[in-house]
């Protein structure tokens, strides 16, 4: 039992919860280390939505009421994190959930469609039916109803090679990662440097903001090489910042 005035609450939480999903069969392996990962950029922004962060989540959202047919795809880490966020969401925006994963089994497919059907939620992904060309893995598996289809797709916690693939095939790529860096992140259309469950949250409540005439104003303002400019910028001067301090208490 972790208590709440632990100060590493939330974070011990998140694990927790993937540890969780890890031992259901949800959570691959190899996404605790990705989570762990995320975590270390989420250390130095300073954990918590800094603005370029908004600015992303509301072009999100923006984008994807507009669309014609959004998708939100998810995976292992997504699910355990955040499933009940993105049933959410996903209403909110009249989305699409199709689980894609990196490594692919039919019965962790099967257990993450299990997992939204305790929200009374059907997801796509179970039963592929086309390919995402240019994309030999299994992650190329999707349906035509939903990713192959689709003419906006958020693509949280991603890999580059699908994010590029999607782009390749005329999609507009939206994703949520906490890396600036990363090939996903420099790939994207939108890229929201952001924590995913903070990012959901915040999109989930823009969702019930916005209406069409805001979000053609969001869009036609949005740069998201600006955007990844802000975060990598506001890093470096947190860094800088806490150097100065560190180096003032030894004064």
């Amino acid at each position: 039992m972790i208590p709440r005035s632990h100060p590493r609450y939330q974070s011990l939480i998140k694990r927790e919860l993937l540890v969780e999903g890890f031992e259901k069969g949800i959570v691959a392996p190899a996404g605790l280390i990705a989570h762990g990962r995320g975590e270390t950029f989420d250390y130095l922004i300073g954990e918590r939505s800094e603005d370029f962060a908004i600015l992303a989540e509301k072009a999100a959202v923006a984008k994807m009421l507009m669309a014609r047919n959004p998708v939100i795809s998810v995976n292992g880490n997504v699910t355990a994190l955040a499933s009940a966020d993105i049933v959410e969401l996903a209403k909110l925006l009249n989305a699409k959930i199709e689980v894609n994963l990196f490594y692919r089994t039919e019965e962790r497919v099967r257990k993450i469609v299990e997992e939204f059907l305790k929200y009374g939620v059907r997801i796509l992904g179970d039963k592929p039916d086309a390919r995402i060309p240019g994309l030999e893995h299994k992650r190329a598996l999707c349906t035509t109803e939903g990713i192959y289809s689709a003419d906006v797709v958020l693509v949280p916690l991603e890999d580059g090679d699908r994010a590029q693939a999607l782009k390749n095939m005329g999609k507009f790529v939206i994703t949520i990662d906490l890396n600036p860096l990363s090939r996903t992140a420099r790939t994207a259309h939108i890229t929201i440097v952001d924590e995913l469950t903070r990012a959901v949250k915040n999109m989930i409540d823009f969702a019930k903001e916005i209406n069409d005439k805001e979000a053609e104003r969001i869009l036609s303002h949005y740069q998201n090489k600006v955007i990844l400019a802000q975060a990598l910028r506001h890093i470096n001067k947190r860094l800088e910042k806490l150097a100065t301090d560190f180096q003032a208490l030894q004064a």
